[in-house]
C-alpha cells in the first residue's frame, strides 16, 4: 500500500523511499534522525508519530485525546486567572478529584502506550548499533517526562484526595460573618494516657472573606470564668461560664466534656473540640464557625515536611529538661537552646520554640506560638508545596483535625492565597494586650470592645464605616489594661498618623550580649543553671517573646 509514499521503478518491482514509513531503504544516518523525531513527536505532540509513520486511526485517535487535552489545560489556565477559587474547589472536591484522578492515570497509561508503539515503528534493529542505546535512552527520558510527569500528578492528586478525606469534614459549607470567617486553631497534647486532647495554644484566625485580611487572637491556657455561647448545650451545665474555681481553665474543657459530656453532644464527632469552639466564641463575642485542631506531638513533622521555618528570635529559648520541681515550674538542664537572632528552625526546634515557657510566662509563649504560625502561612509557597506535597500531606493526616468541609476548601485556599504577603494583626487576652491579672477575673464587656476594634482594623469596610483610615486604629493603651493590636496606632497619637510611622513588630533587636557587652551562649546559660542561679537567666532571657517570621 503505497499510498502517497514515492516510488522508485527499478525494472523488477518498486521501492518504497518514503524514509518516514518505510526507513528499510534509508542510509543509517536518516533513520537515526528518524527516530529522535518520532522520539519528540510522541513526547510533544502523542499521536502525531503514529499519524505520519504508523497506524493512521491509531493515530488520529490518539491526536483527538491530545488537542482535547490541551484544550482543557488552556482552559484551566483562564480559569485560574479568572476564577481561582472555582480550579481549586474541582481539584479539593471527593468525586471530581476522583474523576480527575481516573482521567490523568488513563492519559499517562495511554501515553506509555503510544511510547511503546513508537519504538516499534523506530525498529531499533535497523539502527547503527552505536545509535541504539542513544535512541534508547531518549525515549525513556521522554517517557518519563511525558507520561510520567502525568502519571505522577494523579498519584499526588490522589494523595490529596485521601489527605483531605482523613483530614476534613463532609458537613455543610460555612459562611461569612459579618464579612468574615473565623476559624479556632487548637494546638494540644494527646498522649496514651489521656482521653482527648488538652489544648495548650487558642488562637482565632479570623479572614475578611473579600481581602484575605487577617486578624489572629490569642486566649491564654489558664483564662478563668470563659463563657459559653448562646446555644452551647454546656450552658445547662455552667450557665454563669466556666468559673469552677483553679481547675476550671478554659484548656480544660476539651477534656472534660470528652470524658463527662459526651451525651450533650450527640452525632459531633469531636465533643471536646466543639464545646471549646464555644466557649472561645462566647468569651470574645464573636461567631466561630470551625476549628482546626493541631496534635502538637506530630507538629514537628509538619514543620519537617515544609522543610523548617524561618524567624527572627529576640532572645533565647531553652529546650526544657524534665521537671523536677511542678508548683514552681522548675526543670532540669535545659537538653538545648534555640538563640537568639535569624534561626531556621526544623520541627523538633520549632516545636519547642512555640512549647517552652521556662524563665518566661505563659504570655511570651503565646507570642512565640503566633509567630510560627504567621512563618508557617508565610513560608508554605505554592514551589515547597508542590516539591514537598507528599510529605506535606502525609504529616497532615497525622497531626490535623477539623470540621471544616472539604467542599469549601477552594475558597478558603483562595483566601489564603490572598493572605500571603499581609502583615496579621494581633491581639492577645493577656499581656502585653492586657494585665496580668486580666485572665483570671476577664471582663468580657472589655474584650468584646477590643475584639471589635481589631476586626474592625482588619477589614477595610469596617474601617471606613468607622470613620478609620485603612491603616490607622486608635485603641487605649495596653498600659490601662486595654488592648493595643500589634502593629496599631496608640490613642495617645493622633488618629491621622500613619501606623507605618510606628514601629512594626518585627523592628526589635535580638538580645544577644549581656548588659556588659558579653555575648550571650549555651555555655553561659547553663552555668547560670548548673549554680542555681535562675533570676539570671531570666533577665537574659527575658525579651524571648519577641518573634517575627523572615
Amino acid at each position: 500500500m503505497a499510498s502517497s509514499s514515492s516510488v522508485l521503478n527499478t525494472g523488477g518491482g518498486t521501492a518504497m523511499t518514503d524514509p518516514v514509513r518505510y526507513p528499510v531503504s534509508a542510509s543509517p544516518e536518516v533513520r537515526t534522525k528518524r527516530a529522535f523525531v518520532l522520539v519528540l513527536l510522541t513526547l510533544l505532540l502523542p499521536g502525531s508519530a503514529q499519524l505520519v509513520a504508523g497506524d493512521l486511526k491509531l493515530g488520529r485517535a490518539a491526536l483527538r485525546v491530545t488537542l482535547c487535552a490541551w484544550a482543557l489545560l488552556l482552559l484551566t489556565v483562564a480559569m485560574l486567572l479568572l476564577n481561582r477559587s472555582l480550579v481549586i474547589t474541582i481539584l479539593t472536591n471527593p468525586v471530581t478529584s476522583l474523576v480527575l484522578v481516573v482521567l490523568l492515570a488513563a492519559l499517562a497509561l495511554g501515553w506509555a502506550f503510544l511510547f511503546l508503539n513508537t519504538l516499534r515503528l523506530i525498529r531499533p534493529v535497523l539502527l547503527a548499533p552505536k545509535a541504539r542505546p542513544a535512541v534508547g535512552i531518549a525515549l525513556v527520558l521522554a517517557l518519563v517526562v511525558g507520561s510520567g510527569s502525568v502519571g505522577y500528578a494523579a498519584y499526588l492528586l490522589n494523595v490529596g484526595r485521601n489527605a483531605i478525606g482523613s483530614i476534613f469534614g463532609s458537613g455543610p459549607a460555612i459562611k461569612p460573618v459579618d464579612g468574615r470567617y473565623n476559624f479556632l486553631l487548637m494546638g494540644g497534647d494527646a498522649g496514651d494516657d489521656r482521653t482527648g486532647r488538652r489544648p495548650d495554644s487558642l488562637s482565632v484566625l479570623s479572614v475578611d472573606a473579600e481581602t484575605g485580611q487577617t486578624a489572629i487572637i490569642s486566649v491564654p491556657r489558664n483564662f478563668q470564668n470563659a463563657q459559653f455561647s448562646a446555644g452551647s448545650p454546656m450552658r445547662s451545665i455552667y450557665p454563669d461560664g466556666y468559673n469552677c474555681g483553679d481547675e476550671c481553665l478554659i484548656n480544660a474543657i476539651n477534656t472534660e466534656v470528652t470524658n463527662e459530656h459526651k451525651d450533650l453532644y450527640p452525632g459531633v464527632a469531636d465533643p471536646g473540640a466543639q464545646a471549646t469552639l464555644e466557649a472561645v466564641a462566647g468569651t470574645l463575642g464573636m461567631d466561630i464557625q470551625a476549628y482546626v485542631l493541631v496534635d502538637m506531638d506530630g507538629f514537628s513533622k509538619l514543620i519537617d515536611a515544609m522543610g523548617g521555618i524561618r524567624i527572627k528570635a529576640g532572645g533565647w529559648v531553652p529546650i526544657s529538661g524534665e521537671t523536677i520541681d511542678e508548683a514552681n515550674g522548675i526543670h532540669g538542664m535545659p537538653l538545648g537552646w534555640i538563640p537568639a537572632g535569624d534561626n531556621t528552625l526544623d520541627g523538633y526546634h520549632a516545636l519547642w520554640y512555640g512549647r517552652s515557657r521556662e524563665f518566661v510566662d505563659d504570655y511570651a509563649r503565646i507570642a512565640r506560638q503566633q509567630c510560627v504560625q504567621q512563618a508557617m502561612l508565610k513560608q508554605l509557597d505554592p514551589a515547597t508545596l508542590l516539591s514537598k506535597f507528599e510529605d506535606i500531606a502525609d504529616a497532615g493526616t497525622k497531626v490535623v483535625d477539623s470540621n471544616i468541609s472539604s467542599s469549601q476548601l477552594g475558597s478558603f485556599l483562595d483566601l489564603a492565597i490572598k493572605a500571603k504577603g499581609k502583615e496579621a494583626k494581633r491581639l492577645t487576652i493577656g499581656p502585653p494586650d492586657f494585665d496580668a491579672s486580666f485572665s483570671t477575673t476577664p471582663d468580657f464587656g472589655q474584650i468584646h470592645e477590643r475584639v471589635d476594634q481589631l476586626l474592625a482594623s482588619a477589614s477595610a469596610k469596617g474601617a471606613q464605616s468607622a470613620g478609620i483610615p485603612d491603616d490607622v486604629v486608635a485603641v487605649p493603651q495596653a498600659a490601662a489594661g486595654h488592648v493595643q493590636a500589634a502593629g496599631t496606632v496608640p490613642a495617645a497619637l493622633p488618629a491621622a498618623v500613619k501606623a507605618e510611622q510606628q514601629p512594626s513588630p518585627s523592628d526589635f533587636t535580638p538580645v544577644t550580649t549581656t548588659p556588659d557587652g558579653e555575648p550571650i551562649t549555651e555555655e553561659m546559660l547553663n552555668q547560670f543553671k548548673l549554680e542555681g542561679d535562675e533570676e539570671s537567666i531570666r533577665q537574659l532571657v527575658a525579651t524571648n517573646g519577641q518573634c517575627a517570621p523572615l
